[in-house]
């Protein structure tokens, strides 16, 4: 036991690469994702249990390779996924990155806007003046220019941090969608002394506070695939009845592999459907400490999430975030979005490169030195 009588056990994260399927759910057909059988929710409790032999993984290419198709298909008919850009949010957060000159962070949004990027974090007013001026002048260039970018910022589930950005968007007349986050695993739990309760009435607060404002709002659940089901179950509740019109799934240590995604985008639309909140859209947020980032991308959007973050340059904190311009080349390949020339792609890169004050790999697939000569 701790000085203060808490179990350090209670911390010990839960591992979604190890969740069997819900019972009776059925692997994805061409077309489709993973959803339960006959397209009815599973009983909401029935999800998350461990598997000592992986059998999310194993049953599904056993079922798909019986059916001779492909086992997550990447077609997204009439509704590419979408791409939002993080690089002027987390991007930046990390301690080997500069925040930017304002007359670069102008170039990079005309440069996200030239690869198709659909929606950019203007970043986090709440944090201090500097943070609050950059987001109003980066509203109001996407306004003056006609920019084709959605705007989101990120705030903590606080009245105060979201009416900041609030404010935001009345200085500048630019709609605004709050991406509103709190931790959601065990570790983060025991650390702050935190419990159910205190995370579904945070929740009800900045509902609350996006509501009074006019704005959407997007529960970020931080650490998703290290939660246990019970306490995501508590959070997807909650931002049910806040009124959330996105769920984000956040993959923060970089610690998911491919079944592991698959298994809790399906637990989360499971989740939603017993709410009977089918409406709410799924976003997906991954970081690369395993070298796994671009690949949990893409098997998120396989598995049916609506939008997907990422970086330029991969950067971000520790080994960074999901690669964007990697993502956008390889979802247009996959036939998920518009293909990209990878000219524009490299005069992306090029120009967070200068904003970032952060070098472009010699060996980067599309930007380096190496791949441009070859």
């Amino acid at each position: 036991m701790s000085a203060d009588g808490r179990d350090p056990g209670a911390a010990a994260p839960f591992d979604w690469n190890r969740a069997e399927p819900a019972p009776g759910e059925r692997p994805p057909r061409p077309g489709g994702r993973l959803s339960p059988s006959g397209g009815q929710p599973s009983p909401s409790g029935s999800g998350g249990q461990l598997s000592p032999s992986g059998g999310l993984a194993a049953e599904a290419w056993r079922a798909a390779r019986a059916d001779g198709g492909a086992w997550l298909p990447f077609g997204r008919g009439a509704r590419p996924v979408e791409v939002l850009d993080e690089t002027l949010r987390d991007g930046i957060q990390g301690v080997s990155t500069v925040n930017p000159p304002r007359g670069h962070k102008i170039e990079l949004l005309h440069a996200m806007a030239s690869v198709g990027v659909d929606v950019v974090n203007l970043g986090m007013p709440a944090t201090g003046p500097r943070q609050f001026d950059d987001a109003c002048l980066l509203a109001r260039e996407i306004v003056a220019s006609r920019l084709p970018l959605g705007l989101t910022a990120a705030a903590r589930t606080l009245a105060a941090d979201v009416e900041e950005v609030a404010r935001v968007a009345e200085r500048t007349g630019a709609p605004i969608m709050v991406y509103a986050f709190i931790g959601s695993s065990p570790i983060r739990h025991f650390v702050e002394g935190w419990g159910p309760d205190f995370l579904a009435r945070s929740v009800d607060e900045a509902g609350r506070a996006a509501a009074a404002a006019g704005l959407p709002f997007c529960l970020v659940a931080e650490d998703a695939t290290r939660s246990p089901p019970d306490m995501l179950r508590t959070l997807f509740h909650a931002a049910v009845d806040a009124g959330a019109a996105r769920l984000c799934l956040c993959d923060t240590t970089g610690h998911v592999t491919p079944p592991g995604v698959e298994a809790l985008v399906a637990f989360a639309r499971r989740e939603l459907g017993a709410l009977g909140a089918t409406g709410i859209e799924l976003d997906w947020h991954g970081h690369n400490d395993r070298g796994l980032g671009l690949a949990a991308a893409l098997w998120a959007v396989a598995s049916g999430v609506e939008r997907v973050h990422a970086t330029a340059l991969g950067v971000g904190e520790r080994t960074g975030n999901t690669c964007l311009e990697l993502l956008v080349d390889n979802l247009g390949r996959l036939g998920a979005r518009r293909p990209v020339p990878r000219e524009r792609l490299a005069a992306y890169c090029a120009a967070a490169s200068r904003a970032l004050a952060w070098p472009v790999a010699p060996d980067h697939p599309i930007a380096g030195a190496l791949s441009r000569r070859g």
